[in-house]
């Protein structure tokens, strides 16, 4: 190590980056990423370069680093493994001390490990797959501003998916015409209608307007129906002070729920939690902009390295897949979306792209929704694939009923209990859900007439993000 000191440009290796001997202590925040190095790098000297550019390195020797205590405050790339099928690429295992972060601060975390390491070109690629946040890290995050027990306690719905949609077409609509689709929705037995990410404050509707017939609408369906119902209203603006005056408002008006864009930034989106805790108003975050970096296998962020983010920053909601719907989701990786948003421990699980074990020590759930193309023939599906404990948002799959908007509601709500009926009753979902379906349609002209639409209507694609290890039949 005497080199180590010697003045010029020496691989990150040989700086103390690579630690094949290191083992992990309980306290470390440990980082999978996927390497793809330039030709003629070799993947430790790779990783080394990760955890030196993501920790204390620069890109030759500084004598200050003589200052600190250095082996502390290095990052640790512990172990490099191929990627089954896929040459030229690894799985680096980075080890960070806790010191190298501030308490309750997503903006910090992201900062120093995605802060400047995917632009360097020692690497063709680079993708942040999976962390494991400490206890210790954990516990200075207030997380969800309610999490899933409270919501159901707060709705009085427990034991079925809720059920939602967004307002269709969600740009053009005058404010009374946007609130006659919330009212129509609602009364006709959805649980929640929700604003879109990109329906803000524009000409055609400002955002005052859009608030009070919206809550004219949840108020009148809520006497219609003697439920409690939601309009997530969009609070994302240009200013947090914006965003406060928006969200105070929406309180005022008695809304259970607002809503921001994953747009808004970490900071905001923390602030947001925080006021959400404080006014107990639900907090739903709508993933804008997720697939521009979480959708492609060999460079970015997985989204649930995002999911586990937005559990610490603190939302309530947050989009996560449908598997069957029309946006990006493969099975297992849902899954493990969705494990990571609601369960307490998170088992390592290489089938659905978990690498570490998470614990959250009793950090609220964050409640999973599944919007993007889904309609109520699918209801088995989705009941199988994402459980019970999540919103299943129908948009068009409601709107675009041909007997109209509580008509389309109606379906929805239908086809989930009487999907819930048979699976209390212990019957296979999966596999008898059509007939189900088929049923519960013969005494549901809405449900029929949803079934004669769209029975039909899948989006067959290939997932762009897939485990890289596949799950073997064990026979029986």
């Amino acid at each position: 190590m005497s080199d180590r000191w010697s003045a010029g440009v020496i691989p990150y290796a040989e700086m103390g980056y690579w630690q094949p001997d290191y083992v992990p202590k309980d306290t470390d925040i440990l980082c999978a990423f996927r390497i793809t190095p330039q030709e003629g790098v070799p993947p430790e000297e790779a990783g080394a370069a990760v955890a030196g550019e993501s920790s204390t390195a620069t890109w030759t020797v500084v004598w200050t680093d003589r200052l600190t205590a250095h082996e502390h405050y290095q990052a640790k790339c512990y172990q490099v493994e191929a990627v089954p099928g896929s040459p030229g690429q690894y799985i680096a295992w980075i080890a960070y001390d806790l010191d190298l972060f501030e308490e309750g601060s997503i903006a910090n975390l992201t900062s120093s490990i995605i802060g400047n390491v995917f632009g360097f070109k020692a690497l063709k690629a680079l993708r942040l797959e999976d962390m494991r946040i400490p206890t210790q890290y954990v516990k200075t995050f207030a997380g969800p501003p309610h999490g899933i027990v409270m919501e159901r306690e707060y709705l009085g719905k427990y034991g079925r998916p809720l059920l939602g949609a967004t307002t269709k077409p969600k740009l053009g609509l005058s404010a009374r015409n946007y609130g006659r689709v919330v009212y129509e929705a609602l009364r006709g037995g959805l649980d929640f209608t929700k604003d879109d990410e990109n329906i803000n404050s524009q000409p055609f509707m400002r955002w005052r307007d859009r608030y009070l017939f919206c809550m004219e609408a949840v108020n009148r369906a809520q006497a219609a129906t003697g439920e409690v119902k939601g309009h997530y209203l969009n609070v994302t603006a240009g200013t947090m002070e914006q965003m406060y005056e928006r969200a105070d408002f929406a309180r005022e008006l008695g809304s259970v729920i607002v809503m921001i864009d994953l747009t808004v930034g970490y900071t905001a989106i923390q602030s947001m939690g925080a006021w959400a805790r404080r006014h107990g108003v639900l907090l739903h975050l709508h993933r804008a902009g997720h697939g521009t970096y979480t959708r492609q296998k060999t460079h970015g962020v997985s989204f649930r390295v995002i999911s586990k983010w937005m559990r610490l920053a603190g939302v309530d909601h947050i989009h996560a897949g449908t598997v069957v719907g029309k946006l990006e989701g493969d099975p297992t990786i849902v899954a493990g979306f969705y494990d990571t948003l609601r369960l307490d421990h998170v088992p390592a699980d290489p089938v659905k792209g978990l690498y570490f074990d998470q614990d959250w020590a009793s950090l609220p759930g964050v409640m999973p929704v599944a919007s993007g193309g889904i309609h109520a023939g699918q209801m088995h599906q989705l009941l199988h694939h994402l459980g019970e404990d999540v919103v299943l948002q129908f948009g068009g799959g409601t709107i675009g009923h041909p007997m109209g908007i509580a008509a389309g509601a109606t379906a929805n709500r239908v086809a989930v209990e009487a999907m819930i009926k048979a699976r209390n009753e212990g019957r296979d979902v999966m596999v008898e859900g059509p007939e189900i379906l088929k049923t519960a349609g013969s005494r549901c002209r809405e449900l029929d007439v949803a079934l004669a639409t769209w029975g039909d209507i899948t989006f067959d694609y290939a997932s762009t993000d897939t485990p890289d290890v596949v799950a073997t039949p064990t026979g029986v």
